[in-house]
C-alpha cells in the first residue's frame, strides 16, 4: 500500500525515510520534495528502477532523467572534463536550482536511457532530499508528475499523478516556495538547465537549454561572455 509520510513529524520522518532508502534499494520509486518542484525519484544505477520511473511518467528512453547528488565532490566522479564556468556556477548555486549538463564519465555502469553519452546533474537545496541522498547516492530523479501535465509542487499534486507505481512518499511541504517562477511557463519553479557539453568545441559558451529559477542575469553575472547569446525565438 502507497503511503504519505509528513517529513515535518519526527515519528513519520523517521520511518518514512527508512522506508524511501529500503524502496530505493530494491529498485522501487519514491517521491521526495525538492527545493525546485517535487521529484520521482529512482537508483540511478539500477537500469531496471530507471525504466519504471520512464514508464510511470509515460516518457521514452530518448528523455533520460536528471540525477540528483549529494554534494558538490561527486560532479567529477559522474562526469569528466568539467569546464571550469560550470565550476563557478556550481559554486555559486549548489545546492540550488541549477542543473548542468556535462559529459558522463564513460567508466560509469548505468543506463538512464538515450543519454548520447552526457549526465544532467543538479545538487537540490531540500534537506530532506539531501538526507536521502546521503544514504542512497546519486538518484535519477525527474519532476513528479505524468508527461505532459504540470510539475508537482506538493505531494498531493504527486500522488494524484503517479499513484500507486510509487512505493513512498515524503511529504516536504510546498516545493518552491524560496524562488521566483521565472520559468518558461507561468507559475513554473523548475530549476534552470545549462548545456556544458559543446564546450570545447563552440568556443567556451555554456547554454540555457531551460529556463527556470535561476535567472539569465545572475548566471551571466558569475560567467560573464562564457554564457551564449540568448537564441531568438
Amino acid at each position: 500500500m502507497t503511503r504519505i509520510y509528513d517529513c515535518s513529524v519526527d515519528e513519520e520522518y523517521a520511518t518514512g525515510m527508512r522506508l524511501a532508502r529500503a524502496a530505493i534499494g530494491r529498485g522501487a520509486l519514491v517521491v521526495i520534495p525538492t527545493d525546485t518542484v517535487y521529484g520521482l525519484a529512482a537508483d540511478a544505477f539500477n537500469p531496471g528502477a530507471v525504466q519504471k520511473l520512464l514508464d510511470a511518467k509515460g516518457r521514452v528512453r530518448q528523455s533520460p532523467p536528471p540525477v540528483l547528488v549529494p554534494g558538490i565532490p561527486t560532479l567529477d566522479a559522474l562526469a569528466e572534463n568539467v569546464p571550469q564556468p560550470v565550476r563557478d556556477l556550481v559554486a555559486a548555486f549548489w545546492p540550488g536550482g541549477l542543473t548542468v549538463i556535462l559529459n558522463a564519465q564513460p567508466s560509469l555502469v548505468w543506463d538512464l536511457g538515450e543519454t548520447q553519452g552526457t549526465v544532467a546533474l543538479r545538487m537540490p537545496r531540500n534537506p530532506v532530499a539531501l538526507d536521502l541522498l546521503a544514504e542512497t547516492g546519486p538518484l535519477a530523479v525527474s519532476s513528479a508528475n505524468t508527461t505532459g501535465l504540470p510539475s508537482a509542487i506538493d505531494v498531493i499534486g504527486a500522488e494524484d499523478m503517479l499513484g500507486i507505481s510509487v512505493a513512498v512518499y515524503l511529504d516536504g511541504g510546498v516545493a518552491g516556495l524560496d524562488y521566483e517562477p521565472i520559468g518558461d511557463r507561468a507559475g513554473d519553479t523548475s530549476s534552470t538547465i545549462i548545456d556544458a557539453t559543446g564546450f570545447d568545441s563552440n568556443g567556451g559558451l555554456l547554454v540555457i537549454v531551460r529556463n527556470g529559477v535561476i535567472s539569465r542575469t545572475d548566471i551571466e553575472a558569475v560567467i560573464g561572455q562564457a554564457l551564449a547569446p540568448e537564441a531568438s525565438r
